[in-house]
Protein backbone atom coordinates (compact mmCIF):
# COMPACT_ATOMS: atom_id res chain seq x y z
CA UNK A 1 0.00 0.00 0.00
CA UNK A 2 2.68 2.39 0.87
CA UNK A 3 4.31 1.58 -2.30
CA UNK A 4 1.59 2.69 -3.89
CA UNK A 5 0.61 5.62 -2.33
CA UNK A 6 4.43 7.01 -1.85
CA UNK A 7 5.10 6.76 -5.77
CA UNK A 8 2.39 8.58 -7.03
CA UNK A 9 3.71 11.95 -6.10
CA UNK A 10 1.71 14.29 -8.01
CA UNK A 11 -2.16 11.96 -7.43
CA UNK A 12 -4.21 12.18 -4.42
CA UNK A 13 -5.75 8.89 -3.83
CA UNK A 14 -9.24 9.61 -1.83
CA UNK A 15 -10.20 6.42 -0.96
CA UNK A 16 -8.30 3.14 -0.78
CA UNK A 17 -10.67 -0.29 -0.96
CA UNK A 18 -9.60 -3.13 0.65
CA UNK A 19 -10.67 -6.51 1.41
CA UNK A 20 -9.87 -7.75 4.74
CA UNK A 21 -6.32 -8.66 4.36
CA UNK A 22 -5.83 -4.96 4.55
CA UNK A 23 -7.28 -4.83 7.72
CA UNK A 24 -4.87 -3.86 10.75
CA UNK A 25 -4.42 -0.32 12.44
CA UNK A 26 -1.12 0.57 10.40
CA UNK A 27 -3.11 0.64 7.44
CA UNK A 28 -5.69 2.45 8.87
CA UNK A 29 -3.74 4.77 10.72
CA UNK A 30 -1.43 5.31 7.65
CA UNK A 31 -4.60 6.08 5.46
CA UNK A 32 -5.50 8.91 7.30
CA UNK A 33 -2.17 10.22 7.31
CA UNK A 34 -2.31 10.66 4.06
CA UNK A 35 -5.52 12.25 3.88
CA UNK A 36 -7.08 8.52 2.19
CA UNK A 37 -10.60 7.09 3.12
CA UNK A 38 -10.03 3.83 3.95
CA UNK A 39 -13.04 1.69 2.79
CA UNK A 40 -11.63 -1.94 3.96
CA UNK A 41 -13.71 -4.26 5.26
CA UNK A 42 -12.80 -5.61 8.95
CA UNK A 43 -12.22 -9.29 9.64
CA UNK A 44 -15.52 -10.94 11.15
CA UNK A 45 -14.13 -11.15 15.24
CA UNK A 46 -13.28 -7.61 14.89
CA UNK A 47 -13.85 -5.97 18.15
CA UNK A 48 -13.72 -1.75 19.31
CA UNK A 49 -10.88 -1.41 21.27
CA UNK A 50 -8.58 1.30 23.00
CA UNK A 51 -5.71 -0.11 20.97
CA UNK A 52 -7.50 0.54 17.72
CA UNK A 53 -6.99 3.92 15.83
CA UNK A 54 -10.28 5.68 16.01
CA UNK A 55 -11.10 5.74 12.20
CA UNK A 56 -10.48 1.86 12.33
CA UNK A 57 -13.13 1.82 15.71
CA UNK A 58 -15.80 3.88 13.26
CA UNK A 59 -15.26 0.97 10.71
CA UNK A 60 -16.16 -1.71 13.04
CA UNK A 61 -18.64 -0.08 14.65
CA UNK A 62 -20.47 0.53 11.40
CA UNK A 63 -19.84 -2.70 9.63
CA UNK A 64 -20.85 -4.95 12.58
CA UNK A 65 -24.22 -2.48 12.94
CA UNK A 66 -25.46 -2.91 9.61
CA UNK A 67 -22.79 -4.51 7.00
CA UNK A 68 -24.90 -4.26 3.81
CA UNK A 69 -25.61 0.02 4.42
CA UNK A 70 -21.57 0.32 4.89
CA UNK A 71 -21.13 -1.82 1.56
CA UNK A 72 -23.74 0.50 0.58
CA UNK A 73 -22.70 3.69 1.77
CA UNK A 74 -18.75 3.11 1.04
CA UNK A 75 -19.59 1.72 -2.50
CA UNK A 76 -17.46 -1.39 -1.40
CA UNK A 77 -19.44 -3.22 -4.04
CA UNK A 78 -17.43 -1.71 -6.84
CA UNK A 79 -14.42 -3.17 -5.90
CA UNK A 80 -15.17 -6.34 -8.47
CA UNK A 81 -14.46 -3.90 -11.00
CA UNK A 82 -10.85 -3.45 -10.03
CA UNK A 83 -10.82 -7.40 -9.05
CA UNK A 84 -12.35 -8.07 -12.70
CA UNK A 85 -9.42 -6.15 -14.30
CA UNK A 86 -6.68 -7.58 -12.18
CA UNK A 87 -7.85 -11.08 -13.08
CA UNK A 88 -8.39 -10.80 -16.67
CA UNK A 89 -4.64 -8.90 -16.81
CA UNK A 90 -3.26 -12.09 -15.15
CA UNK A 91 -4.41 -14.73 -17.05
CA UNK A 92 -3.17 -12.73 -20.09
CA UNK A 93 0.16 -11.95 -18.82
CA UNK A 94 1.17 -13.74 -15.97
CA UNK A 95 1.03 -13.06 -12.32
CA UNK A 96 4.41 -12.08 -11.73
CA UNK A 97 6.70 -9.25 -12.66
CA UNK A 98 10.09 -9.91 -13.45
CA UNK A 99 11.66 -6.63 -12.46
CA UNK A 100 13.02 -6.31 -8.68
CA UNK A 101 12.51 -2.80 -7.79
CA UNK A 102 9.02 -1.36 -7.66
CA UNK A 103 9.23 1.52 -10.15
CA UNK A 104 10.40 -1.10 -12.90
CA UNK A 105 7.56 -3.49 -12.03
CA UNK A 106 4.96 -0.48 -12.54
CA UNK A 107 6.71 0.08 -15.83
CA UNK A 108 6.63 -3.51 -16.62
CA UNK A 109 3.21 -3.79 -16.13
CA UNK A 110 2.08 -0.55 -17.75
CA UNK A 111 3.89 -1.86 -20.87
CA UNK A 112 1.59 -5.29 -20.50
CA UNK A 113 -1.66 -3.61 -20.43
Amino acid sequence: MEGVLTNNHNIKIKSFIGDGAYDSNENFKYLKEKGSRPIIKVKRNSIISFKNSNVRNREVGFQLKDYHKWKKKREYGQRWMVETVSSSIKRMFGEYASAIRFQNMVKEITMKV
